[in-house]
């Protein structure tokens, strides 16, 4: 039973460190991110940020991987919603 318990965290981190890639992909195609909200994103990765400490700290290489992937995607979020968020009055 305890195999299993490794493969649903595995699953569920491959799930959670995926689901923003969509919006990514919309936001680098369409060069727009009007409506996303900086600051939960920014929240969100900080949070992720202290997953992969405590991966790190509990040598726990699912919750490190699948963190830092969806570190990495929200990190690019942020960088492509900077810029291309219009300036008011645009």
């Amino acid at each position: 039973m305890e195999q299993y318990t490794s493969y649903i965290g595995i699953v569920a981190g491959i799930c959670t460190a995926i689901s923003l890639l969509p919006q990514l992909i919309k936001i680098v195609r369409e060069k727009k991110a009007e409506d996303l909200s900086l600051v939960m994103l920014v929240v969100l990765v900080v949070g992720l940020a202290g997953w992969i400490w405590y991966g790190i700290l509990k040598n726990d290489y699912p919750i490190i991987i699948t963190n830092a992937f969806s570190f990495t995607v929200n990190v690019l979020i942020i960088i492509f919603t900077v810029t291309y968020k219009k300036a008011p009055g645009n």
